[in-house]
């Protein structure tokens, strides 16, 4: 049986502030998961597909589920949910959307391309707790995902 508590997060983030508050409310919420950041879109995909200074898998391991930021320096979100969607190794892991757009053709646009959850990152504190106390408690303690594609060790 899986430990769901010590299967990692992936969180694609540029903003070095908005991880940093990212990083003390999952303290806050007492999340025991491991957790992993990629800065920009070609980080992610060097570190999902063992790339560069990924290229140890035991330094990049498959993450539970990824909390993707769409507006990225390089590579932007949109491409990565829809690359990772269509490869048939990574397309089980679950994206949930996490960016400040609240465009209505964003929202759309990713769940076309397969995104599981789209969230919007609210500029309130409080609202955000809410918010990442609903992702915690359902995608790293509720969820249960597909064993298909779970390289085990």
């Amino acid at each position: 049986m899986r430990d769901v508590f010590k299967e990692p997060l992936l969180v694609v983030e540029d903003s070095n502030e908005d991880f940093n508050i990212l990083k003390r409310l999952m303290r806050r919420l007492e999340v025991q998961n491991p957790i992993y950041r990629c800065s920009d879109g070609d980080e992610v995909l060097s570190y999902l597909y063992h790339e560069g200074v990924y290229d140890n898998p035991n330094l990049a391991p498959r993450p539970s589920v990824i909390l993707l930021d769409l507006n990225l320096p390089g590579v932007d979100g949109r491409y990565i949910l829809e690359r990772l969607k269509k490869d048939k190794t990574l397309k089980e892991i679950p994206i949930v959307v996490f960016t400040t757009s609240s465009n209505p053709k964003d929202i759309e646009l990713c769940y076309q391309k397969g995104a599981n959850g789209y969230l919007i990152k609210p500029m309130n504190y409080q609202k955000l707790q809410n918010i990442m106390r609903a992702f915690v408690s359902y995608w790293l303690q509720a969820n249960v995902t597909s064993e298909l594609g779970i390289i085990e060790s």
